[in-house]
């Protein structure tokens, strides 16, 4: 896939958002999500913090260095987030609202200068272009279920989610690595229903090691916002029971996700 398609499909993610929480009253930014501590206005701060430091990495690779390193330089174990969104949480909604649609902005026009075989700086490895954009957009989907959790709503799934479902893929062995533990290199095959009814393959269809379900349940399960034991997956063989355990498609600490529900 062109990196131009991802840049797309980013946008349009980012877009179905925005109605969502444009029409929320000054309360219902304050409402709690299921990340801890956070607020829907923190969670919409959060996306904004990255997205602009996305497209300074893109635009002004020095420049993000000297960002990775202040913030390195002033946190502790729980101060990470708090450095990021101290900005923001000073803001009104329509403020951050406002700032939310300028660092997306800022982050399209920059991404618009990436080449299929671009290389971009980021918080740990550098990234190929795809993949960098592929990961804001997984961002703002799983940042947004947060928001539609904690409003109790439910909303329409699309092929975008094709992107995540392949990152989560090809983050298996980075879920091991990322806790210490030596990656479990049997094969899995996943098979998922994509919103649209087409079949999404990963990996050779085989005996043993199997995940088979929709694409909204794995990609929940992937970006830690389910349990696997609250979808509807169906799963065999041990080492596909083991990753979805421990399965993080995002970079940063391990991280357990949410606790069953049933």
């Amino acid at each position: 896939m062109d990196v131009a398609q991802v840049r797309e499909d980013l946008l349009q993610e980012q877009l179905a958002l925005d109605p969502i929480v444009a029409g929320l009253s000054d309360e219902q930014w304050r409402l709690p999500t299921p990340s801890p501590r956070w607020s829907i206005a923190d969670q919409i701060g959060h996306l904004t913090y990255f997205d602009e430091s996305a497209a300074i990495a893109i635009r002004n690779p020095e420049k993000f260095t000297s960002l990775v390193k202040e913030l390195i330089e002033n946190q502790d174990a729980n101060s990470v987030d708090d450095f990021s969104l101290v900005t923001y949480r000073e803001m009104t909604s329509e403020e951050l609202l406002a700032s939310w649609r300028q660092g997306r902005t800022n982050l399209a026009l920059a991404a618009e200068t990436l080449d299929n075989e671009d290389r971009v700086l980021w918080y740990g490895p550098s990234m190929g272009s795809k993949s960098f954009l592929t990961a804001r957009l997984m961002e703002v989907w799983a940042h947004g279920q947060d928001i539609l959790d904690a409003l109790n709503l439910d909303r329409a799934s699309t092929d975008r989610l094709s992107h995540i479902a392949q990152l989560g893929f090809i983050t298996r062995k980075w879920a091991y690595i990322n806790r210490g533990l030596t990656p479990n290199d049997e094969p899995i095959h996943v098979s998922l229903t994509s919103p649209s009814g087409e079949i999404w393959d990963f990996g050779s269809p085989q005996e043993g090691n199997q995940i088979i379900g929709s694409a909204v349940d794995f990609c929940l399960v992937v970006t830690q916002r389910r349990h696997v034991n609250d979808t509807e997956l169906i799963f065999s063989g041990d080492a596909a029971m083991e990753w979805l355990t421990i399965a993080q498609a995002f970079a940063g600490p391990p991280s357990d996700g949410p606790n069953e529900l049933s």
